[in-house]
């Protein structure tokens, strides 16, 4: 089952010739979820030839114009399609007020069900069969939310041998046992999965961090994930700026994902506007002196995110 991660963009503030605004799209086989949807989400998933409308749930981190201006777009462009099943938008207080009031003021045909779900405490939000995505609170100048997507453990390596050895025949029965379905052997005994199963093996993480300030629970909530997206707006030097705007440093981004322990991949997001592309190579740099596996996202970056074991 392939997951992947679509930067759409990765921009602060202000859209740039380049540089959307933030958002990331993650492909779970069929289904889309989208982490905020800034002003250029569109044209990204257009250029990605991504099947924009067959996205199945929008989470928004907060409700400051770089993070949803481009939702409005995204409603009304999903009713020039047949589209039968509901869209979910899940955010803090404040989401469905401003889905409303830009159906509303905009004079929107929505030919499907939008369903809204205001997050009002941290916890699992959404939930679907082998995962969950879990909310947690950060600390920017308004209430803001960062998002991981975890899997369920599998079924641990499955040994041809040892199903032989309990009288199992090669066939239909060996793959109820590697799904973790208890069968009957040849000899009418009972044959329970962990018989022929190594270990469970960690399903994947994916976690997405932006706008707050540095604080040392985010790692918690970050423990373990195949890929932390996590915004890193300034360089060192601007660290008292950071701490004013609610935001972080690359550096303080990396501090996050070596603390947290076992993050496999950091990717930087969320840049201020007064960075160029050159400039951006010394938030990437800062970085990597705290957590070496720290890299640039870049608008249209598509990032697999491969089971480890």
């Amino acid at each position: 089952m392939n997951l992947e991660a679509f930067v759409l963009g990765t921009g602060g503030v202000m859209p740039l010739p380049g540089r959307h605004l933030t958002s990331v799209l993650l492909r779970r086989e069929g289904d889309l979820f989208l982490f905020d949807c800034g002003e250029g989400t569109q044209i990204s998933l257009r250029q990605l030839k991504l099947r924009w409308k067959k996205i199945n749930v929008v989470f928004l981190s907060h409700t400051h114009a770089d993070h949803v201006t481009g939702l409005p777009g995204i409603l009304m462009l999903s009713s020039q399609v047949d589209r039968d099943d509901p869209l979910y938008i899940i955010g803090p207080p404040n989401t469905a007020k401003y889905v409303e009031t830009s159906r509303t003021v905009l004079n929107m045909h929505i030919n499907y069900d939008i369903v809204v779900k205001e997050i009002t405490e941290p916890g699992i939000v959404y939930e679907d069969d082998g995962f969950s995505v879990r909310a947690f609170g950060l600390r920017h100048t308004r209430q803001c939310f960062g998002y991981a997507l975890e899997e369920e453990s599998r079924p641990g390596v499955f040994h041809p041998e040892l199903a032989r050895d309990c009288g199992v025949p090669e066939g239909p029965l060996w793959s109820k046992l590697q799904k973790g379905e208890s069968v009957e052997s040849a000899d009418g005994s009972t044959v329970e999965p962990d018989q022929v199963l190594g270990a469970a093996r960690h399903g994947r993480k994916f976690a997405y961090v932006t706008d707050t300030r540095y604080f040392d629970g985010i790692s918690r909530e970050v423990r373990g994930a195949d890929l932390l997206v996590c915004e890193g707006m300034f360089t060192d030097d601007l660290t008292a700026n950071a701490q004013d705007k609610g935001h972080m440093t690359a550096t303080q981004a990396a501090r996050v994902a070596r603390d947290a322990g076992n993050v496999g991949k950091l990717g930087l997001i969320h840049y201020s506007p007064r960075y160029t592309e050159h400039d951006l190579r010394k938030l990437a740099s800062e970085a990597r002196l705290v957590f070496k596996h720290s890299f640039l996202t870049r608008d249209r970056q598509v990032i697999d995110i491969p089971f480890t074991e």
